[in-house]
């Protein structure tokens, strides 16, 4: 099989928008040759310049109450202004069933009484309120995140805008997706059928499959699991299927490098946290070594790692998490930062409604991978919207209506009671 290089791998990650990677110095320019890394100085220019656009808002939106509601399985939050503007947010599953102290205590008495249309600034002045900061990580940020989405969608209401309009600006209007399976528990041959069956039911065009055992230190989930799966997965979907590959920090680097190989014969068009997730080290040594792109970034919680990571070339796909990261704000700088570097971004969902965040990430996010991350729901929380996501050839329409997009708000909230 001929070996492709990793400009050439990491090229065919970006979709339509993505930008442009640039040439080798020579034909000759191996994976492990130097490279030309981003500037530091233009990273923090690009993540340092306000995202949210409020030209259109000339009377304040004072915040009067922020709640957090439970309705069947779902945990909301409502926001409400002191003119009558409502918005609301929809946590990422099963997290407000052991954050909510969090969200109550540290989060929502920040925002009462300030001005929504600064939550730029606002976000900051969380972090510092009461010692936010000494609270620092997923935790805190998931919580961020439920108060920042609820927020935006009662701006995106006021000014009749879908969010990615008060977010820099709308560049697409759909989104290729892969469906993931998040299964260890079968045999190839049940995780094929498993695979067939998630294809069915989301009209997806691209695959994601489990390797390795999680955290596991090497162990894989079942034994040869992952070396009879890898080559079983194209032999049974075709050439034509995109394929991606999770290990969920499996593995070391030796061990993530070897099954790497196995995963570049397949042609995969990126391969996830093959180390601990938090060892950058580990992490771009396997980069450095693979053709196979090596996205990570779902459960990182610093803008100053992901900077590190973007600087440093440590991960060829960088993969921040709407919720774990606190928000669409403090991601789209990651996104920023990464274009700089001519990185894409292939967002980690957290399943639930999180995958209507991610449409609307992808509306004003130009760098973006091939495909982004879809765990079904589609067949609940479509309902919701208007005008409806249309699924076609493997891509989701962005909603378009104000705010997150969801018709009728009253009959949402409605029966909702107060945690």
């Amino acid at each position: 099989m001929k070996k492709i290089g990793r400009r050439s791998m990491l090229a065919g990650v970006l979709g339509a928008g993505g930008l442009a990677l640039a040439e080798p110095d020579s034909p000759q320019q191996s994976r492990k040759a130097p490279r030309k890394l981003a500037d530091p100085a233009e990273l923090d220019r690009a993540a340092a310049a306000p995202v949210l656009k409020v030209d259109g808002l000339k009377s304040p939106v004072i915040i009067d109450s922020m709640k957090l509601l439970k309705k069947g399985n779902d945990y909301l939050v409502h926001v409400r202004s002191k003119d009558g503007a409502e918005g609301v947010s929809i946590t990422n599953p099963p997290r407000a069933q052991y954050l909510d102290h969090v969200f109550q205590q540290l989060v929502a008495p920040f925002f009462i009484g300030k001005d929504a249309r600064d939550l730029d600034s606002l976000l900051r002045g969380l972090y510092r309120w009461n010692s936010n900061y000494k609270m620092y990580g997923l935790g805190f940020w998931s919580a961020q995140a439920w108060a920042e989405f609820a927020i935006l969608d009662m701006l995106g209401r006021v000014a009749n805008k879908p969010m990615g309009a008060l977010l820099g600006g709308v560049v697409r209007q759909d989104m290729p997706y892969y469906v993931a399976s998040g299964r260890r528990d079968t045999t190839p041959e049940q995780e094929i059928d498993y695979l067939k069956k998630l294809l069915a039911d989301s009209g997806a065009k691209a695959l994601k499959f489990r390797v390795g055992g999680r955290m596991s230190e090497n162990a894989d989930a079942m034994p040869d699991r992952t070396e009879k799966l890898i080559p079983l997965v194209r032999k049974t979907f075709g050439d034509a299927m995109d394929i991606h590959a999770d290990a969920n920090s499996s593995y070391d680097p030796k061990e993530a490098i070897r099954v790497g190989h196995l995963l570049e014969a397949i042609k995969v068009v990126h391969y996830e946290e093959p180390c601990e997730f938090d060892h950058f080290d580990e992490m771009k040594t396997v980069a450095d070594a693979l053709t196979v792109p090596v996205a990570c970034g779902e459960q990182e919680f610093s803008q100053w790692r992901f900077r590190w990571m973007i600087a440093n070339h440590g991960a060829d796909i960088v993969q921040p998490d709407l919720f774990y990261y606190g928000g669409l704000i403090r991601s789209i700088r990651v996104a920023r930062m990464a274009k700089v570097a001519n990185l894409p971004i292939a967002l980690h969902v957290s399943g639930g409604f999180g995958f209507v965040y991610v449409l609307h990430f992808a509306s004003c996010t130009p760098n973006l991978a091939r495909y982004q991350e879809y765990k079904l729901g589609m067949e609940k929380y479509g309902q919701w919207l208007d005008p409806g996501i249309q699924v076609k050839d493997g891509k989701m329409s962005i909603p378009t209506g104000p705010g997150v997009g969801i018709k009728d708000l009253a009959g949402l909230l409605k029966d909702a009671k107060e945690v």
